[in-house]
């Protein structure tokens, strides 16, 4: 069974678009490369064509990747999980109960994970904690640190 990929409808345009360009243009560049390099003459002892063959390979890889996760991709809609509800999309205002610090996060798919905006993954043990959970609740987070704890100030779709 294939892999489910949880994506907005905006990571679903983004990754249309890139394999459009990497179909498209990017590999009329790389076999434009591929050209140039086998023009410098021997093969064997050519580091211009093994550096191209190598971006043909790494690009026919990208565009397998990205069609797989277009072709098992489930469209995240906001009004999935109910009002006040911790779900994908969602932003999520905590209260760390050790630090007494606030912090937002954004909750979504693996695909749009990016720790270092605050978007966090619903696999992730934080995302798993979170979701399906209310404003007000005290969510208990596994961190290889030890058990993190948290208060659930505000949830925003």
């Amino acid at each position: 069974m294939a892999k489910e990929y949880k994506i907005t409808s905006t990571r679903l345009k983004e990754l249309e678009e890139e394999l459009n360009y990497l179909k498209t243009t990017r590999e009329k560049e790389v076999a434009e490369q591929i050209k140039e390099a086998r023009s410098f003459g021997d093969l064997s002892e050519n580091s211009e064509y093994d550096e191209a063959k190598n971006e043909q390979a790494k690009l026919y890889g990208r565009i397998a990747e990205v069609e797989n996760i277009l072709a098992n991709a489930v469209i995240i809609e906001e009004n999935d999980e109910p009002a006040g509800h911790v779900g994908l999309g969602c932003k999520v205002r905590v209260l760390d109960l050790d630090t007494n610090e606030e912090e937002e996060y954004t909750i979504v798919g693996s695909q749009e994970a990016d720790p270092l905006n605050c978007c966090i993954s619903d696999d992730s043990p934080f995302g798993r904690a979170m979701v399906g959970k209310h404003q007000d609740d005290v969510v208990e987070v596994e961190a290889p640190v030890g058990v993190l704890r948290y208060r659930i100030l505000n949830v925003e779709k």
